[in-house]
């Protein structure tokens, strides 16, 4: 299959020009003007951007967790990420307590083979790594799962102590892996929550009142102190303080090589949130929670500035009916999740590039390069250059989109931007060539997505 794509232009996070570009197969050939020859399609992109399919480099699909699992699958989530303009995902797969690591890692292939309609990948979680079971970390990474996360929050059932963060940090230094970290203070917050609920305090917003910032700042310069002792980059997750965002800060003052990603629900959303009527305040129950009004602009600046490295979505769906109401006698039973693998790009595009907080090749390094770079997957993807994945997204910048649960193609009952109006959205996207989106209409299929090996990035200070 021969694509040409002409009268668009290229954006990367670099450079913003004005070129066709030629698909060959499963990879972009070649970039410039004036092609001739035979092409088997030929799509019209003037007027319209021509971008590096978005990577999500943090979902959870078809996840068990607090007595239910994520509402969208490897299916329904990869699609709904597609219209999103995302064209692979890294998912985690979950080690159970007292499991292998190789046995986690194989159930999440289950999940996702044939199934998956973008390209994936996955990180491992780990919840037990007892000495006989670390060293097999060295073996996942050989076969192309380079990065694993550790969680310090939720203690009984994925928290880990300090002390296996420690060894799993230097096996990291061993083999050459990223560990990523959910850096919340999970054994402080724990008698929060029981002191709340004891009181009888068990509205949703108590679950923002029982995980205050310090919590999560605590919890990120630990991570990090421990990195630095170690000697090796680490990652934090989901960071939704600006009390968190400055203790990476220092870290890096000090030569750590921390890395830090958001979400859009921290950049757009707030605890006002919460205090919706009746019990709506259960749509953004997630963790870290929304943060007070205000501090979105400590994230914004930080996005600006380079202090954060990557904008993915902890994609993590429950629906109000049958899973958040699960929780309506008490907080502390609800999902935490939400769901984002679709509205993401629109966000940040019509939030951020729209009004200037950043520029549009920001964008394309946010969504796209960083976290290719950092997690093992550029220059395959994460960029338009020849030789490339032809993982290209045809952005229109002044589609007009209304964000709504009644037209959304997650696999969940609500938005938490319902009503929201955007301008800009995809237009068509290719999958290594294929294309899968194309004037609103759907056009690839579930096992249209593989599994993608990912190597041993290397590091810079950043």
């Amino acid at each position: 299959m021969r694509t040409l794509i002409k009268g668009g232009t290229v954006v990367t996070c670099a450079e913003t020009f004005k070129a066709d570009v030629v698909v060959e197969g499963e990879r972009i050939d070649a970039i410039g003007a004036a092609f001739s020859g035979h092409f088997d399609k030929t799509i019209d992109a003037t007027g319209k951007y021509l971008m590096p399919g978005a990577l999500d480099v943090h979902t959870h699909l078809d996840m068990p967790f607090g007595g239910s699992s994520s509402s969208d699958d490897f299916e329904t989530g990869t699609r709904a990420a597609l219209w999103g303009g995302t064209t692979t995902v890294v998912d985690f797969a979950i080690q159970a307590k007292g499991q292998a690591l190789r046995q986690g890692l194989d159930n999440w292939h289950a999940k996702a083979q044939g199934k998956a309609c973008s390209d994936y990948s996955f990180h491992l979680i780990c919840t037990d790594l007892p000495e006989n079971v670390i060293g097999e970390m060295d073996k996942v990474v050989d076969e192309g799962v380079t990065s694993f996360k550790l969680f310090m929050a939720y203690p009984g059932v994925l928290m880990v102590d300090d002390s296996t963060i420690y060894r799993a940090l230097l096996q990291a230094r061993e083999n050459g892996a990223l560990v990523c970290m959910h850096a919340e203070n999970g054994g402080a917050i724990d008698v929060m929550i029981k002191q709340a609920v004891a009181a009888g305090k068990t509205e949703p917003k108590w679950h923002a009142l029982t995980r205050p910032p310090q919590m999560e700042a605590e919890a990120t310069h630990r991570a990090l102190a421990m990195a630095e002792v170690a000697g090796v980059p680490l990652y934090i997750v989901h960071l939704s303080a600006a009390e968190a965002m400055q203790e990476v800060r220092r870290a890096r003052d000090r030569g750590v090589k921390a890395y830090a990603e958001t979400c859009p629900q921290y950049l757009f959303l707030s605890y006002d949130n919460y205090l919706e009527p009746g019990f709506a305040g259960a749509k953004y129950v997630m963790s870290p929670p929304l943060r007070p009004k205000g501090n979105e602009e400590h994230l914004w600046k930080a996005l600006a500035l380079g202090d954060l490295q990557a904008v993915s979505t902890d994609h993590c769906p429950f629906n109000m009916s049958g899973q958040k109401e699960l929780g309506k006698e008490s907080f502390a039973k609800i999902p935490n999740g939400a769901p984002g693998i679709e509205t993401r790009l629109l966000l940040l595009y019509n939030g951020g590039v729209n009004t200037g907080l950043i520029s549009l090749n920001r964008f394309v390094e946010l969504v796209s390069t960083n976290p290719a770079r950092m997690f093992g997957l550029y220059p395959k993807k994460g960029t338009i250059l020849p030789g490339a994945d032809a993982d290209i997204l045809i952005w229109d910048p002044k589609k007009q989109v209304t964000i709504s649960a009644a037209t959304h193609h997650m696999r969940v009952d609500y938005n938490p931007y319902e009503g929201w109006k955007v301008v800009g959205a995809p237009a068509t996207v290719l999958l290594r060539g294929k294309v899968m989106l194309e004037n609103g209409t759907f056009t690839g299929k579930a096992g249209d997505g593989r599994f993608v090996k990912r190597y041993r990035p290397e590091f810079k200070s950043p």
